[in-house]
């Protein structure tokens, strides 16, 4: 062998050593490996994550509601009316326009803030949990876990997972946090990375936290202030940041011109 060609050997050998490092927590498809697996994350992420948040991952459970939701999305199927019909947009258009009106000095100030309406947020936070009304019950930490787990979007969720343990140490998350069943938390629904990067402070389940934080990620994905966010136009680009089904991107779309222009 070459020296160049043995230095190659060398390099390879030594990227090889390096992922298999990275993926020695072994995924799966079933809870029976679950156990197994926490255990295998946490000697990875000593270091990483500090005693108290690996204490919260040894005590989550497979959650077979979140896998069950993660294999059941159907409704991104739909037409557009469909899907408009299924989220009871005419209800979302209608509260909204209430809330607009009634919660006015909390958009203006975020409007001025950061640039975004209120038809969008509030289509949003209707659309994702009915105002606050279906926030989830899934226990988050174990939704989380569970998909950092499975097999079929573990390296997305491994990285929520990390996020969600930081999220322990600042108090925003709990072992006893509980939202939907992807690990989407409070009235807009942010996964745990969301919350890091785009969460204004504290809990999302303060209604005036939630919406700033959803401001924010619209503005950090491109938000214009003043411009249209209709499909074409410069805003949808973040609208679509938000959600990556075109049916939901177009929903918002919608619902929130309904909204702005009553």
């Amino acid at each position: 062998m070459t020296r160049s060609g043995y230095g190659r050997a060398l390099i390879a050998a030594g990227l090889a050593v390096l992922a298999g490092g990275a993926e020695a927590a072994q995924c799966g498809n079933s809870a029976a490996g679950f156990e197994a697996w926490k255990r295998e994350f946490a000697d990875e992420a000593r270091g990483r994550a500090s005693p108290a948040a690996l204490s919260a991952l040894a005590g989550t459970s497979y959650s077979s509601p979140t896998i069950a939701a993660d294999r059941g999305q159907r409704s991104f199927k739909l037409s557009l009316d469909q899907f408009m019909a299924k989220r009871g947009a005419a209800t979302i258009v209608a509260r909204g326009r209430a809330l607009k009106r009634s919660q006015a000095a909390l958009f203006e100030s975020i409007e001025q803030r950061y640039g975004v309406p209120p038809g969008p947020l509030l289509a949003i936070w209707g659309m994702e949990t009915g105002f606050g009304a279906v926030k989830g019950n899934v226990n988050t930490l174990s939704a989380v876990a569970t998909l950092a787990y499975d097999c079929r979007r573990s390296a997305y969720f491994t990285d929520q997972l990390y996020a969600a343990l930081t999220l322990v140490d600042r108090g925003i998350l709990s072992p006893n946090t509980r939202g939907a069943a992807h690990g989407e938390v409070g009235h807009t629904q942010f996964l745990p990375k969301n919350v890091l990067n785009y969460g204004t402070g504290g809990s999302l389940d303060n209604v005036s936290v939630a919406l700033n934080s959803t401001a924010n990620f619209l503005k950090a994905h491109g938000w214009r202030a003043g411009a249209g966010y209709q499909p074409g136009e410069p805003n949808f680009g973040a609208i679509q940041g938000w959600n990556a089904a075109s049916v939901y991107q177009r929903a918002i779309a919608i619902i929130g011109a309904k909204i702005d222009g009553e």
